[in-house]
Order: structure tokens, then C-alpha cells, then sequence
């Protein structure tokens, strides 16, 4: 019996020409899996029949959507995690739960060794191959575009050459990935990172300066996690549905970025979430009303280390784990409701209420019904700076010595 590979297929050029590559070059059989992450695009069907015209000796599609919202875009959301404080991870967080489904996938095939599609520059090839020898360290990984230097003029030659049943001459003038969580496009004139983005680059989004109506939105929270919106109850992958949609009809979202890569290199790119972008905001506004000082001063250190181990590949990283844990407990009275307005390509919260509030309003006030005891102020303010008085007279009585 022939040793078995399985890939991670996503029915464009590089990765139909990788099966009968991979085939040529191991002599193994190939089995290719796609995974629905809400990237939309092509019928998830048509791309299976494709990897089995293209050589695949089985192909398989799996819809992730749920999976992928729920076990993935939830816990970056309790992170409120942005990249270099600005970007929400899109491609980081759909390779782990791929990564999953391709050490299942290998297992049920009796494979041993999956083939990504990742070239040798980017941050992907980390977070396939980390993830898989994290889940299963015996399996060997391929890289065909990188180990076998699979150029995109030799994967042209090699489709018509064996004859494949796709278009190789359509080219795209980006590199696009994309998920429910958001889109990212890099490439092409896009790495002279003096040149704005033009319009077409966008696909999530409309464009923030056309007038129009605002859109005004309440989201509803429980422990952490969107639960309704304007009254509605949702689930995960609906409230980001929803809110890709009317955030990204007011051009939320958009992103224009030159970021350090993990492999140390500084690349520009160019994303779309609005869903993402939305729901960020409205629960960091939560947090702001429900997680106490200290603890919420703390987790903003923890939110910045979880989203570099993330970025890196690292999502099954014992670390990560643990950080999990913390979050999930400070997310335990993060529930109420966030009201945003979404216009002109900002998503602003204009109100916010819950039944775990620590903001007082008796003592918040400075009107009639203050209840704040000024008089303790005083004794606290000359606490508060006693040791910087203390070593600012140490400071003077010995700068003379």
C-alpha cells in the first residue's frame, strides 16, 4: 500500500498542482482536504470534484464555520486581540482549527505526513507545522512551494503539461486570504508601501466616504460572548455575519498596515473586518464598565502576549492555554449591553449598560447625590505620594555629596 499524504487544499493553482507534485516527487498518494471557514467564494462541492480531477485519490470538504466562530474568533473576541494593537489576526486563528481537522484527517487515512501550501517567507508555514507537531509530532510535514521550490511559472508549466482541469492563466494582481473573521490582501503594487489602496481592493467593506445613513446597533453580551443584537438572539458566527454586514456597509473595519512578521521580515498588508473590528470595540467598552482596575491594567498585558502567541503560530502552546484560562475567568461578569453607532468607517460606542457594573453613579457624580467622601482625599493624596516625596528629598539633600 502506498504511503498517504493528506493536504491542506484550497482549489486555487498552487495547490491542485501540489497533488499529482507531491505525488511525482514522493510517490504517495494524496488526499486532499478543504476546510469552509467562511472565506466564501467558490461552491465548497466544486472544489472537491476539482482535487479529484487534479489526481487526489480522495477529497473531502468540511464546513468549519461554527467550529471556526465558536472555538476561534470567541476566544480572540475575550482577547480583544489586535496585533501590533491594531490588526485582528484573520489568517492566524482559521490555521489552528485546520490544522485540527488535518491531523483528524490524517489519522482516519493512515497518512503519514500533510502538505501545506505555504512558501518559505510567510508566517503560515510556522503555523501549520508548529500546530501539527504540537497534535501529532510523528507526522511529517510538506511544503511543496517552498521545499520543492514550486515557482508559480513551473506550477503553470506542470498544470498543462498533465493536463489539469484549471485556469492558469487568470492571475490576480493581490494575494487574498480570507475568513468570517475578516480579509487579508498583500502583494502586487501593494509592497511599494507608498501607494494608497484603490478601491478594488476591498471586498468586505464599502467605501467610508460615500454619504450615508448611519447604523445604529446594540450588541448583547453574557460572560463575554455576542448573544443578540438589537434584541435578536444570535450565535457567534451570525453575530459576526451580521456585523460583516452592517459594519461593513458603513466601511468598518479597514486596515492598512506594515507589520513585523514572525520570520523578521516587515510586510505590508491591507485587511477588512468589520465584524471583528465591531465587536472588539463594543467589548472592550464592556470591560471597561464591568472588570475591575487592577485586573483589567493586568489583562492588557496578557491580551498583547496571547495575541503574539497566536500570530506566531503557537495556539496550541501551553502558554496560550493557560492564558486562556485567565481570560475566561475575567470574562465571567462581562455581560451587559454596548450600543455603537456605525458611520463613516468608525465604529463608536454611544452607550453601554449592565447588571454587573462597578461605575456608581452616586459616586461618580458631581452634581446633588454625590455620595463620595471628599474628605477621605486628602489623607489618600498624601499617602499615594509618599515615596516619591521621600526619595525626591533624598534626591536634593545629597546632590551636593
Amino acid at each position: 500500500m502506498k504511503d498517504r499524504v493528506v493536504l491542506a487544499y484550497s482549489g486555487g493553482l498552487d495547490t491542485s498542482v501540489a497533488i499529482g507534485w507531491i505525488a511525482e516527487e514522493t510517490g504517495a498518494e494524496v488526499v486532499a482536504l478543504a476546510a469552509d471557514v467562511g472565506q466564501g467564494g467558490e461552491d465548497m462541492e466544486v472544489i472537491r470534484k476539482r482535487a479529484l480531477a487534479c489526481g487526489a485519490v480522495e477529497s473531502e470538504v468540511l464546513d468549519l464555520k461554527d467550529e471556526f466562530a465558536d472555538g476561534y474568533c470567541l476566544p480572540a473576541l475575550k482577547a480583544n486581540a489586535l496585533y501590533m494593537d491594531r490588526y485582528p489576526v484573520v489568517s492566524a486563528l482559521s490555521r489552528p482549527v485546520i490544522v485540527k481537522h488535518l491531523v483528524a484527517a490524517a489519522e482516519r487515512h493512515g497518512a503519514t505526513a500533510v502538505a501545506h501550501g505555504c512558501t518559505g517567507k510567510g508566517n503560515d508555514q510556522v503555523r501549520f507545522e508548529v500546530g501539527i507537531g504540537a497534535l501529532a509530532p510523528g507526522l511529517a510535514c510538506i511544503a511543496p512551494i517552498r521545499d520543492y521550490a514550486m515557482t508559480r511559472d513551473k506550477a503553470i508549466e506542470f498544470a498543462e503539461r498533465t493536463g489539469l482541469p484549471i485556469d492558469v492563466t487568470k492571475k490576480s494582481p493581490y494575494s487574498i486570504d480570507q475568513n468570517v473573521w475578516g480579509r487579508a490582501v498583500e502583494t502586487g503594487f501593494l509592497e511599494d508601501i507608498w501607494n494608497g489602496p484603490v478601491e478594488d481592493v476591498y471586498s468586505y467593506t464599502q467605501d467610508p466616504a460615500v454619504p450615508r445613513e448611519a447604523d445604529e446597533v446594540v450588541i448583547t453580551f453574557e460572560r463575554g460572548a455576542p448573544v443578540a443584537i438589537d434584541g435578536r438572539p444570535v450565535t457567534m458566527l451570525e453575530a459576526i455575519q451580521e456585523l460583516n454586514r452592517r459594519a461593513g456597509g458603513q466601511g468598518v473595519g479597514r486596515l492598512d498596515l506594515v507589520e513585523d512578521r514572525l520570520v523578521g521580515i516587515k510586510s505590508r498588508e491591507v485587511y477588512e473586518a468589520p465584524g471583528a473590528i465591531a465587536l472588539i470595540t463594543a467589548h472592550q467598552e464592556l470591560e471597561n464598565v464591568t472588570v475591575e482596575r487592577d485586573l483589567a491594567r493586568f489583562k492588557r498585558g496578557v491580551e498583547q502576549r496571547w495575541t503574539e502567541l497566536v500570530y506566531d503560530g503557537l495556539w496550541f502552546s501551553p502558554l496560550k492555554r493557560a492564558l486562556d484560562g485567565f481570560i475566561d475567568d475575567v470574562s465571567e461578569h462581562v455581560s451587559g449591553d454596548v450600543r455603537l453607532t456605525l458611520h463613516g468607517g468608525r465604529a463608536v460606542v454611544t452607550g453601554r449598560r449592565s447588571a454587573h457594573s462597578l461605575y456608581d453613579f452616586g459616586l461618580a457624580t458631581y452634581d446633588t447625590g454625590d455620595t463620595f467622601d471628599q474628605s477621605l482625599a486628602k489623607g489618600f493624596v498624601q499617602l499615594w505620594g509618599l515615596p516619591s516625596r521621600m526619595a525626591a528629598a533624598r534626591d536634593q539633600r545629597t546632590a551636593g555629596a
